[in-house]
């Protein structure tokens, strides 16, 4: 398979710019609480909604929300003294498009010979 340094640039750039929503998305809790944000159309949620959710405890979901918050996945908006976090896939998304698509050029390069 060959490989040009144009594509490995574009894949090593793609994959460090994903590095902080692909460690966040890694882990099967935070999973749990993406999946619980997705089902409920994620409007916003308050941690005491995804606490009931996926039966963590508060300061469980409060943590792995700040993770998720910190690496973009996740926005927060305030409505007086409450809390509603949801998805943004805006700043996150497209980036791992992008590293998605950098994999499939360099594997289809390699196919056709």
């Amino acid at each position: 398979m060959q490989t040009n340094e144009h594509t490995l640039g574009g894949i090593k750039t793609s994959f460090e710019e994903c590095t902080q929503v692909l460690a966040a998305i890694g882990d099967e809790t935070r999973q749990m609480i993406f999946l619980a944000m997705i089902a409920s159309g994620c409007d916003g949620m308050r941690v005491g909604e995804i606490t009931v959710k996926t039966h963590l405890s508060r300061p469980a979901v409060s943590h792995h929300l700040k993770i998720l918050k910190d690496s973009g996945i996740v926005k927060v908006y305030k409505v007086a003294t409450k809390n509603y976090y949801y998805l943004d896939p805006s700043g996150w998304l497209p980036k791992l498009e992008l590293l998605l698509g950098h994999l499939r050029e360099m594997l289809d390069g390699g196919s056709s010979k």
